[in-house]
């Protein structure tokens, strides 16, 4: 399953925790796993808090200060510090799915990562139907 995120700034946290759900009530797996996963080198997923917006903006105001944008880097294309952030946050996350939900603490929520926007980007959903042991 593929979920499309449209970015609107040049770095941004994007709350997808919803868009993943859904696609965990359709897919029909009760209990098992959900991979998130995000096929680009400037962008990235991570979960979070998503109750209190200031914690995104905290995370990406630290991360654009110790990866600044001018810098000397060598990267032709002039996105070496959307790499590196891509590269810190990583390109996926492992949900577990328990009675068709997301199994998720209070206040976590799945964020897709955009660190050279605006774009158009490709989120990949991906499950493994199994039980989950107690």
């Amino acid at each position: 399953m593929i979920i499309t995120v449209k970015s609107k700034l040049k770095t941004e946290f994007i709350d997808i925790t919803s868009q993943v759900g859904q696609a965990v009530s359709c897919s029909g797996v009760s209990n098992g796993l959900c991979m998130v996963y995000v096929p680009h080198t400037t962008a990235a997923v991570t979960i979070n808090e998503n109750a209190d917006p200031t914690v995104k903006s905290d995370i990406l105001n630290v991360l654009n200060n110790i990866i600044p944008w001018n810098a000397d880097y060598k990267h032709l294309e002039g996105n070496s510090p959307a790499h590196i952030k891509s590269s810190l946050i990583g390109a996926s996350e492992l949900i577990a799915v328990e009675n068709n939900k997301l199994i998720l603490g209070t206040w976590q929520g799945i964020f897709f990562c955009e660190f050279d926007g605006p774009r158009t980007r490709k989120v990949h959903i991906s499950f493994i139907n199994g039980a989950i042991n107690e």
